[in-house]
């Protein structure tokens, strides 16, 4: 059975930071694209960042390019986000996904972060 369990999100001010985690068990996790997606309340769920299998490239929306980045562990099944310089419109349940494509497909999510920046 495929898990990815997110956690890492939080409350935090204005210009503040968090580091989420994605942990993944019962998938050949080196071998898969993983991404991030956010979702705000009345809005579609959308791409924030996606790190390859192959070479760890990396991809960012343009929201975030420069504020975010993104990385992978192999050797412990984890992908992590870090996201600096949060802005209120960040703010937003955070998933990972495993497979993904552009705008909001994937093979697997996981349940979801919830992330809060307060202005």
């Amino acid at each position: 059975q495929v898990q990815l369990v997110e956690s890492g999100g939080g409350l935090v001010q204005t210009g503040g930071s968090l580091r989420l985690s994605c942990a993944a068990s019962g998938l050949p996790f080196s071998t898969y694209n993983i991404g991030w997606f956010r979702q705000a309340p009345g809005k579609e769920r959308e791409f924030v960042a996606g790190i390859g299998w192959k070479d760890s490239s990396t991809r960012f929306a343009d929201s975030v390019k420069g504020r975010f980045t993104i990385s992978r562990d192999n050797t412990k099944n984890t992908v992590y986000l870090q996201m600096n310089s949060l802005k209120p419109e960040d703010t937003a349940v955070y998933y990972c996904a495993a497979n993904y494509k552009i705008p909001r497909v994937a093979d697997y999510w996981g349940q979801g972060t919830q992330v809060t920046v307060s202005s």
